[in-house]
């Protein structure tokens, strides 16, 4: 009887299957073998592309004339060090006994490439059928159910196609480019840094993200804090006093004018101080008094974006530190699969959440945990989230949201300390979507000092109070840990406290006339922005350059980012070895180097749009295209050489 033999990505990948499969693990050398079963690994990519001088040895060498370099076929080689397992799975692949074959590798575009590579290499026999398995979570259940579903390799043809195509636009751009700016302005770089000799090199995602870096650190370098006076008024009497804010209205004396910074403040502190004057002893009243209930749901679950610039806030850890922990926490079964955009469910997904939660409940021996899933169960908390914003089919592409799978605690306590904080951010994320929203009574306050009798024109004050009435699932995320706090959440717009605040305005009556106690003026200054750190640039990453502190337009605006979730935090890993950039060990926050700087203001001179975001972003959109079969990678790839030879004429011309 004929054998299967199936390939996973890494070692530990394969011993899960082999567990899964009931099989004796009985390792030779480089693969287990059962009865049925033959299992064996890649140890990551195992086959790389050649470099230029492997086409022709006069390539080693940096030359216009030689440029641009587009191979009409492709060539590739086996990695040096990993030859001896190529050869294993070469020989198993031809074995005669074999009469299927499963990849397993990692179910994402990456994981696609790494095996494609391995099958082109090896040349499979072409009556053997090749199976697709493709998982969500590394738990016993998953992997059977992925070896029984597991579709014709065919199926996936368009991805694999993704995937060369992100490698050879990587490659291409890379080498091209790297060489042309090298050989133009190489002495001129390494004049700048006093080196002997320098090479620049480029990217199409990372030369972005340099140009992100750059651009921001300029900002900041380059702002000039500019002071401005605001207006606080003192209503009420005794004790029952609050502060409010002036803004301007089309009503006010000020409207339009140029003593004016904005809409809450005057450039001079004399113009500040002789509109109080103005003020004093004028009849005050409260024209606006809006009571309301607010409700806020739990945010959405994490993808691997939110989930890196979550620990670099709170760990203080590199993003390539949170993937490689979350995929240790995948492997050990505990987690779902880390390198998804989505932050959401898919039905299916839901249908089964049961699973998990119980799985939580029995298996997770936390105190805290326990606390939570007990209340759910007390107050008879709905599992149910079918018509919730935490299903979503259609903002699902390879992987559903990051949750924990509710299975693996044989391997929990072995973890280091930092590996159990993040998978608790993980489970108490996932808790709070059962819980109930937070419930706050609010109150808008405007108040109206008239200048003459009740007509215009008069000035305008305001002030808000907020208070949470019912917790809900801050319980379980305290305000704290949520991704961004309002001004209004941390205090009331002017400072007060908020619960003191709306104990005084629930006493306030519309059409109330009221005393104005003192009128101060309180000195603001303009801010710069701030500089990212290695957790927001990931975010800014995912949005196309644009750093959105809040999470619900972050989900709304969504669409093509830079880079993938599985390479972003390799780009900013890259940046930092060729010092480009800098990252503080303690704070994560980045700077560009004098070298970086320098690169940026070649590039920017020389080929501006690949600075651009919305370009890096509309080339991760093609590779997209090219893997939902909206496009032919033909038409991809004649662009990506079109663009090239476009650029390289504009340039050798400037020489």
């Amino acid at each position: 009887m004929g054998k299967k033999l199936l390939i996973t990505e890494k070692p530990s990948v394969a011993m899960e299957f082999a567990k899964a499969l009931k099989i004796q693990i009985n390792r030779k050398n480089g693969y287990i073998e059962s009865n049925e079963w033959i299992i064996t690994w890649c140890v990551g990519h195992l086959v790389t592309m050649s470099y230029p001088e492997k086409y022709d040895e006069k390539l080693k060498f940096w030359r216009l004339e030689t440029l641009p370099f587009i191979p009409q076929e492709w060539k590739y080689e086996i990695i040096q060090n990993r030859q001896n397992q190529f050869n294993i799975i070469n020989q198993l692949i031809h074995r005669e006994d074999i009469e299927e074959i499963y990849n397993a590798g990692d179910s994402g575009r990456e994981g696609e490439y790494i095996q494609r590579l391995v099958f082109m290499m090896a040349k499979p026999n072409p009556k053997i059928k090749i199976k697709r398995v493709w998982i969500d979570s590394q738990t016993e259940e998953e992997i059977l159910r992925g070896i029984k579903e597991a579709k014709d390799l065919s199926e996936y043809n368009s991805l694999s196609d993704s995937a060369y195509l992100r490698a050879k636009e990587d490659y291409l751009i890379g080498i091209n480019f790297s060489r042309l700016l090298s050989i133009i302005y190489g002495r001129k770089l390494a004049q700048s840094i006093q080196e002997e000799k320098a090479s620049i090199s480029v990217g199409r995602v990372m030369t972005c993200v340099l140009g992100m870096i750059v651009e921001r650190e300029r900002e900041i370098r380059n702002f000039v804090k500019t002071k401005y006076y605001k207006i606080i008024g003192k209503f009420g009497e005794d004790e029952n006093t609050f502060d409010t804010e002036w803004k301007v209205t089309e009503n006010s004396k000020q409207y339009e004018s140029v003593k004016l910074y904005n809409e809450t403040g005057f450039k001079k502190e004399n113009d500040a101080k002789q509109f109080i004057s103005e003020l004093s002893g004028k009849k005050a009243k409260i024209t606006e008094l809006k009571k309301s209930k607010q409700k806020e749901n739990a945010p959405l679950l994490f993808n691997l974006a939110e989930i890196q610039n979550e620990c670099t806030k709170r760990f203080k850890i590199k993003p390539d530190e949170t993937l490689e922990i979350i995929q240790n926490l995948y492997e050990k079964k505990l987690v779902t699969y880390p390198r998804t955009d989505a932050r959401v469910l898919s039905t299916a997904v839901a249908k089964e959440i049961k699973k998990n939660l119980n799985g939580i409940a029995t298996g997770f021996k936390d105190e805290e945990i326990s606390g939570y899933i007990k209340k759910m169960v007390d107050e008879g908390y709905s599992t149910n989230l079918i018509k919730t914003k935490y299903v979503n089919d259609s903002k699902i592409t390879d992987h559903y949201a990051i949750i924990p799978t509710g299975q693996g605690y044989e391997n929990y306590e072995k973890l280091p300390d930092l590996q159990k904080q993040i998978y608790k951010v993980i489970v108490k994320r996932f808790l709070a979507i059962f819980y109930p929203p937070a419930e706050y009574n609010k109150i808008q306050v405007t108040i109206d000092i008239y200048h003459g009798a009740e007509e215009k024109p008069f000035e305008s004050f305001f002030t808000s109070g907020k208070v949470c009435i019912k917790q809900g699932f801050l319980e379980i995320i305290k305000p704290s840990e949520k991704k961004v706090l309002t001004p209004e959440e941390q205090t009331v717009e002017n400072g007060a406290k908020k619960e003191e605040n709306l104990d005084v305005l629930k006493n306030l009556k519309k059409g109330q006339e009221i005393i104005l106690q003192n009128a101060e003026i309180k000195e603001a200054e303009t801010t710069p922005p701030t500089r990212y750190n290695s957790g927001s640039i990931i975010l800014a990453m995912e949005n196309a350059g644009k750093l959105i502190e809040d999470e619900e337009l972050r989900e709304q605006i969504k669409g093509a980012g830079i880079g993938t979730s599985a390479t972003r935090a390799e780009i900013m890993r890259k940046l930092e070895k060729i010092k480009y950039i800098e990252i503080n060990s303690k704070t994560q926050i980045i700077t560009p180097t004098k070298k970086g700087e320098i690169i940026y203001d070649i590039v920017r001179g020389a080929m501006p749009d690949m600075l651009n975001p919305k370009l890096t972003a509309s080339w991760e959109k093609g590779l997209d295209l090219v893997a939902k079969k909206e496009i032919e990678p033909q038409e991809f790839m004649n662009k990506l050489e079109n663009y090239i030879h476009s650029k390289f004429d504009k340039l050798v011309v400037k020489m």
